[in-house]
């Protein structure tokens, strides 16, 4: 029976990878399960779709398994200068999108990631005495799933409309343009649209937080993360939809072309959409297991604890429990994995639940 595997091929689970190889699991006992050998597909389709040119996350968005050194690291070498460093100090180092992909590309090409990657989509996941059972592709006595977003949110007001497009999809920018939503997504459309001399309304159901990372640092933290396990699974489920609301960072890159705009009568939020050329959403993914195919006939088969009908209840590990025992693992990783550590669909939530399962697999 081979040890381990990956099921998902995404940057969740490239991280887990290379988090388990750098921890001293052989390569030979690692099996990835997935139907794109390339770990930064989804996220180079969407970047590319709004244009992204630069990474929300500091020098900890990055694949490797450590902390340090991270892309500021990097990019200092490269340039030969402190700059990056002292930036990144400072948490206002993001490195652009060309240098994120670029040390993806890296990381694949020496860690012999291609060569793990079995085409694959798993679709069912049966529990056995000593290991797991994935669909025909073999038993696995530790398995973690990073099956990544389940899909894009178009309102279904606006799912026949012809105007629509959403953010992650390709698309350019018409005349006047609705922009519904307000987090990341949408306030980079704002710009995007704008530069190109668009008249942009912005639809929001709510003021965005603005904040420099997904979810504020105090959950990034030792502490911080040990106060939100601590929560009963009432409180837990309300400070999730919390820290999941639509926020994008403070910058003069979003604030001066939005003011200039707004001055010049090309920039305004409203309640609803109007009769704009476009309507571009920016609602982000589908939330929750039961849109996930391969997680909810998890739940259902193996009748799983749930909270906030969206989260399957994880160990602090990330692990599920009623599945985990001392000889076999089961464990989330990704945005499925925001019970353990709200900032699972990060980098820094990849690696928080690689590094648990790293644990496990060295141990039993």
């Amino acid at each position: 029976m081979t040890r381990v595997a990956i099921v998902g091929g995404g940057l969740a689970g490239f991280v887990t990878y290379l988090t388990l190889i750098h921890g001293g699991i052989d390569p030979e006992e690692i099996t990835v399960l997935a139907p794109d050998s390339d770990p930064a597909a989804a996220w180079r389709r969407r970047a590319a779709a709004i244009r992204q040119t630069h990474m929300r996350s500091e020098s900890d968005g990055h694949c490797l398994p450590t902390s340090f050194p991270g892309l500021a690291v990097r990019d200092a070498r490269r340039r030969r200068t402190l700059t990056p460093l002292l930036r990144s100090i400072c948490d206002r180092y993001h490195p652009t999108v060309i240098d994120f992909l670029d040390h993806v590309e890296e990381l694949r090409g020496r860690s012999g990631w291609s060569a793990r990657v079995r085409s694959a989509r798993v679709e069912r996941v049966r529990a056995l005495a000593d290991g797991f059972e994935l669909d025909g592709h073999g038993v696995f006595r530790h398995v973690l799933l990073a099956t990544g977003h389940p899909g894009n949110v178009v309102p279904e007001e606006l799912r026949d409309d012809p105007r629509t497009v959403h953010a992650y999809e390709p698309h350019d920018y018409a005349k006047s343009v609705c922009v519904v939503g307000a987090g990341l997504a949408a306030a980079t459309e704002w710009v995007n649209a704008l530069s190109t001399g668009s008249t942009v309304i912005s639809v929001r159901r709510r003021e965005p937080a603005r904040r420099p990372l997904n979810v504020p640092r105090p959950y990034l933290t030792r502490r911080g993360l040990t106060a939100f396990h601590r929560l009963p699974d009432e409180r837990r489920v309300a400070t999730l939809r919390e820290l999941l609301a639509p926020s994008y960072p403070p910058g003069r890159e979003w604030d001066e072309p939005i003011a200039r705009a707004a001055a010049e009568g090309r920039f305004r939020v409203e309640a609803a959409v109007n009769g704009a050329d476009q309507v571009i959403c920016a609602t982000g993914f589908l939330r929750g297991y039961r849109h996930d195919p391969l997680l909810r006939r998890l739940v259902d088969e193996h009748d799983l604890a749930t909270a906030g009908d969206r989260w399957i209840v994880l160990d602090t590990d990330s692990s599920v429990p009623a599945l985990t025992n001392e000889s076999r693992t089961i464990a989330l990783a990704g945005v499925s994995a925001q019970w353990a550590y709200p900032a699972a669909d990060t980098l820094m939530g990849a690696r928080y639940a690689a590094h648990a399962f790293l644990r496990r697999c060295r141990t039993r």
